[in-house]
């Protein structure tokens, strides 16, 4: 049994991991509220568990059964693993776990994450670009920055009633969004090739090809998830055929993009308009078009959980622990079988 800092001892003996010795992340998604929450309702090891000092507390870890991390969990080898027999659940506070949960899953340790945690931002970030776009506001922000009074005048624009936005992949930052352009009188196309026509029905939106979606919307947001089968699945002809005057916002990864290509056809047609919150690099490299280009508006990847928004993936973390530890389901649980897919 190992104790906890004050000495007490408490069914469930847990312990935060991070490689941040200085805990930078760790302790800003969980505050002193959350963590005095959890010292609550589990037994607590002392020590925050980094690759660096695994091994000397090894002997007082032999009980641990649960893990609370988020962005900076270690990557913990099989030697390393086999230093926590008793390590039952990973509970991380964050989005994507394929780079550390593989190992876990494969020796029967249950990981589960808070993707939907960080979605609800991403989608709420994605529903402003979106409706944003449809008054064509940076166009319209543009003309007058440039040409002062000469430029207010009102451009044609979609609007938010009988307008068309693409969703590139249902994922769950894709669904949120789709949930949250409900009370708006738009219609929503998506792309999703695992999305079935009966699941299509029931989330309100009209399936289509990609060049189907760029060719009929007025805005096309990007939500699809960097693996192999998607990296540069968004062309340049596919952006050349946008209607006059669209938009494309991407809030997922900029690997899906073809950048030159993309590059390319704003500098031909000032008309569009790309919204982006990633690039490949992030940020871009000195002298990128993408500093340049009257038509692009980057943000440094702030769609996702900034500042007090990633309290709400502990509270996620939190409710999950409390439902395991009473034997109720779990919500969030990563299954080995779909590791590759996820972003």
């Amino acid at each position: 049994m190992c104790p906890d800092k004050n000495g007490n001892t408490k069914t469930a003996p847990a312990a935060f991991f991070s490689e941040d010795a200085d805990g930078k992340h760790l302790w800003k998604v969980y505050d002193p509220p959350r963590r005095r929450r959890i010292e609550s309702i589990a037994r607590v090891y002392g020590e925050m568990i980094g690759t660096r000092n695994l091994d000397q507390h090894a002997d007082k870890l032999k009980d641990l059964e649960v893990i609370f991390s988020t962005w900076g969990m270690p990557v913990l080898s099989a030697e390393q693993l086999n230093l926590l027999p008793s390590l039952k659940i990973v509970f991380y506070a964050a989005g994507s776990v394929k780079y550390f949960a593989r190992p876990f899953l494969e020796r029967g340790v249950i990981v589960t994450a808070a993707p939907a945690g960080n979605a609800v931002p991403v989608a709420e970030y994605s529903l402003a670009m979106i409706l944003f776009a449809l008054k064509r506001g940076w166009a319209h922000a543009w003309n007058i920055r440039r040409l002062g009074r000469a430029g207010w005048k009102k451009l044609p624009m979609p609007g938010a009633f009988g307008s068309t936005v693409g969703l590139i992949s249902m994922s769950l930052v894709g669904r949120k969004t789709r949930e949250l352009l409900k009370p708006f009188d738009v219609s929503v196309l998506a792309y999703d090739p695992y999305v079935s026509a009966e699941e299509a029905r029931r989330l309100d939106v009209e399936l289509c090809s990609l060049e189907d979606m760029f060719r009929r919307a007025d805005v096309v947001s990007l939500h699809a998830p960097n693996i192999p089968a998607t990296k540069g699945m968004i062309t340049g002809a596919m952006l050349e055929s946008m209607k006059q005057g669209a938009t494309f916002i991407n809030t997922a990864r900029g690997a899906i993009v073809r950048e030159d290509e993309m590059v390319e056809v704003l500098r031909r047609r000032d008309d569009l308009w790309a919204v982006l919150d990633v690039t490949d690099p992030e940020p871009p490299l000195a002298g990128s078009p993408l500093y340049e280009l009257p038509n692009v508006v980057q943000t440094p990847h702030i769609a996702g959980s900034m500042d007090a928004e990633v309290c709400r993936m502990a509270d996620m973390m939190i409710e999950e622990y409390e439902s395991w530890r009473s034997g109720g389901p779990l919500r969030h649980a990563v299954s080995l079988e779909k590791l590759d897919i996820l972003a």
